[in-house]
């Protein structure tokens, strides 16, 4: 026999990379999910999970169990929601993925806000390098910058935030000047690679000049923004960064714009809405707190305030 317990612990195993992730989403330690794991496949008799490789796979009756899992967790929670809303109180679990720096910053307090405000309701964020589309499926709400997506994704924009060329003072004082996108071609350029964008081709738009496109050669590169942020301030060279992230070294004076006349593709902050989860009260309860938080966009309160 099988609970619907252990089909609630195997919807979150299948929906894992690995035992560890797993674990990580149950809060219990590995070795406790190995253990549950063994003593569920011993009781129905068949293997669920094809361990024999460093990639977790679902057998086929695994993937059969995993179904039915999500089944009865759609279930559970539609039934968790229609229960809140006949009591018109917010309940149920909320799962919200963000970027690292931005969900750390910017959303983390909003649910901390959140959940005190709706006792009924439990919280997961996790935070990834580079959350969007594949993540909307597991997710009430994924917090995502930069393009909205392919069509027919529910997006819902929170903020705007552009991005910038920038460096610090002490490299642009020994570098040549910059006067036009095509000068960068001979400069230090630093870049955060993210999917597999092309990240090495800059676009500039400009109100009173033709659109200009660069292909530069990056010094270093990463995938992680704070450490390219890292790299700008240290001097290393020339770096587009959102404005959110370097609005505050702006104002500082610890970087500065380059080419401020000429602007590169913008990157709003938006939600992603899983279709399960689009309509429900919990869902749309928190992207009223967040999107109130980012009104007006924190970035800007404090460049206006240094003005």
């Amino acid at each position: 026999m099988i609970s619907s317990e252990d089909l609630r612990f195997f919807n979150v195993l299948s929906r894992s990379a690995s035992l560890a992730e797993a674990a990580r989403k149950l809060d219990v330690t590995p070795p406790a999910v190995t253990q549950r794991l063994r003593a569920l496949e011993a009781r129905l008799g068949i293997r669920l999970i094809d361990r024999s490789s460093r990639k977790m796979t679902l057998t086929d009756e695994g993937a059969l169990v995993a179904s039915h899992g999500a089944i009865v967790a759609d279930a559970m929670e539609a039934l968790t929601e229609a229960l809140c809303d006949r009591k018109n109180a917010v309940g149920g679990h909320l799962r919200v993925a963000a970027p690292h720096g931005f969900g750390r910053l910017h959303v983390a307090p909003v649910l901390d806000a959140f959940a005190q405000a709706h006792p009924r309701v439990t919280v997961a964020l996790d935070l990834s390098d580079h959350p969007g589309t594949r993540l909307v499926e597991s997710n009430d709400v994924v917090i995502h910058i930069g393009p909205q997506g392919p069509l027919g994704q529910i997006v819902t924009t929170l903020a705007p935030n552009r991005r910038m060329l920038c460096a610090s003072p002490a490299y642009l004082a020994k570098a040549p000047a910059i006067r036009s996108p095509e000068d960068l071609a001979s400069h230090r350029c630093l870049v955060v690679r993210e999917n597999d964008e092309d990240v090495t081709l800059w676009r500039f738009t400009h109100t009173s000049r033709e659109p200009a496109t660069v292909r530069i050669h990056p010094t270093l590169c990463s995938n992680d923004g704070a450490v390219v942020r890292e790299w700008a301030l240290a001097g290393q060279g020339v770096a587009i960064r959102s404005e959110w992230h370097v609005a505050a070294d702006l104002a500082a004076g610890h970087l500065k714009r380059v080419l401020p006349a000429w602007e590169v593709p913008p990157a709003d902050v938006v939600a992603l809405l899983g279709t399960r989860f689009g309509r429900s009260a919990r869902t749309t309860a928190f992207l009223a707190m967040l999107r109130q938080s980012l009104a007006p966009p924190p970035w800007r309160r404090r460049q206006a305030r240094c003005q």
